[in-house]
C-alpha cells in the first residue's frame, strides 16, 4: 500500500462535528467559521441523560451526534453521501474510493481506540476527518484539543469505526458535495436560529431544552447519593461539561459567537437580545461546571446545592433567550 495523501486545510477547532465538516467543506472552497457551522446546523441543544446502563448521569449540550452534519446538508441544499456497513472490509472500500479521488472523508468513531487521543473513555459519537494513509497509518483531522493534524494506526482505526455501544454507528463514512448554486450562508440564519429555538423550547420529554436544565437543577444537588466515588465522577462531569470538545461551557459560547457573528449581518433587536443572554448563560454554565469539580475534590455538598440553584437560572435565562429567536424573521 502506498501513500496516499490529500492537500487539506487540515488544523483543528473546538469541536469535533464542526472540525471535521470544517476540512470537507473548506477543501472545496466553502470556509464558514466554526460558531456560523455549529448555529447553521442548528447544534445547540440540552439533555439530562441517566439510566440504568450509566455509572453516573450525562449533561449533554448539543443534538445527537451527526444531526448536525444532516441539518447543515439540508439548510445549505448540500449533497450528503453516508454510508454504513457492518463489513470492516467494504468500510475501508467506502473510505478509499473517495479519498483516491481526492475527496477527504468524514468518519463516525468511538474515540477509545484512536492512539493519539488523550482521554481513554469510551465516545461512540466522536468525528474525525480522514485526508489520507500509508501501509502503516490513517492521517486525520481532529480537534486542537487533540492536536489538529494527528495519525493513529490503520488497526486502531478500525477497531474505533467497528465499535458497538451508545451513540456508535457501523462505520459510518460520509462525503459533502457542495452544490454550484450553494445558497449565500448569510440567507439561511434566521431558518436555522429560529429551528434551533423551536425544538429547544417545545421538547418532547423532560430531559430536553430548557426543561432538561431546570431538571438537573433539581437533581444535581442529590449527585453524591448517585456515585460511590464523587471525586472521579464529579471531576469527570466538569470535564466533560468545559473541556471535552464541547467548546467550554457546555456548547454555549459557540452558540454565543455564533449569535455574535449573526448581529453583524442581521439588523435585529431580537439577535441582540438572544447574544446578550447567552452571553450572560455561557459565564453561568462555566461557574456550574466549576462548582461540580470543587463537589468533586471536596466532598462538600454545598458545592452541588450551589450549582442546582444556578441550572435554575440558566433554565429561565435560555428560555427567555430562546422565546426572542424563536420569533426572529417575524
Amino acid at each position: 500500500m502506498t501513500t496516499t495523501v490529500i492537500d487539506v486545510d487540515a488544523y483543528g477547532m473546538r469541536h469535533c462535528e464542526t472540525t471535521a465538516l470544517g476540512v470537507l467543506l473548506r477543501h472545496q472552497g466553502l470556509d464558514l467559521s466554526e460558531p456560523m457551522l455549529f448555529g447553521l446546523g442548528r447544534g445547540l441543544s440540552f439533555v439530562y441523560w441517566d439510566g440504568k446502563n450509566l455509572d453516573f448521569p450525562f449533561l449533554g449540550g448539543r443534538v445527537r451526534p451527526f444531526e448536525l452534519t444532516r441539518n447543515l446538508a439540508a439548510g445549505l441544499g448540500l449533497e450528503l453521501d453516508v454510508r454504513e456497513t457492518s463489513s470492516p472490509r467494504r468500510a475501508w472500500e467506502n473510505v478509499a474510493a473517495p479519498i483516491a479521488s481526492g475527496r477527504p472523508v468524514g468518519l463516525q468513531l468511538d474515540s477509545f481506540h484512536l492512539d493519539y487521543f488523550g482521554a481513554k473513555v469510551h465516545f461512540g459519537g466522536h468525528i474525525v476527518a480522514l485526508y489520507g494513509y500509508d501501509e502503516h497509518d490513517a492521517y486525520l483531522v481532529d480537534t486542537d484539543q487533540q492536536g489538529g493534524a494527528v495519525s493513529t494506526s490503520l488497526t486502531s482505526l478500525a477497531r474505533a469505526r467497528g465499535a458497538r455501544g451508545p451513540m456508535t454507528a457501523r462505520n459510518r463514512s460520509f462525503t459533502v458535495t457542495v452544490p454550484r448554486d450553494v445558497p449565500d450562508p448569510r440567507t439561511r440564519i434566521v431558518a436555522a436560529v429560529t429551528a434551533c429555538a423551536d425544538a429547544f423550547l417545545h421538547p418532547p420529554i423532560a430531559n430536553l431544552g430548557h426543561r432538561g436544565i431546570e431538571k438537573a437543577g433539581k437533581l444535581v444537588p442529590g449527585w453524591f447519593g448517585r456515585t460511590g466515588d464523587p471525586r472521579r465522577d464529579l471531576t469527570q462531569a466538569a470535564r466533560l461539561m468545559e473541556r471535552a470538545g464541547t467548546g467550554g461551557a457546555l456548547f454555549r459560547n459557540l452558540y454565543r459567537d455564533f449569535l455574535a457573528e449573526c448581529t453583524t449581518l442581521i439588523d435585529s433587536a431580537r439577535l441582540r437580545t438572544g447574544h446578550r443572554l447567552y452571553a450572560e448563560a455561557a459565564a453561568l454554565w462555566s461557574r456550574t461546571a466549576e462548582l461540580i469539580a470543587q463537589a468533586g475534590a471536596s466532598g462538600e455538598a454545598g458545592f452541588l446545592v450551589r450549582a442546582g440553584s444556578v441550572l435554575g437560572d440558566l433554565a429561565r435565562i435560555e428560555r427567555e433567550a430562546m422565546e426572542a429567536l424563536s420569533r426572529l424573521g417575524r
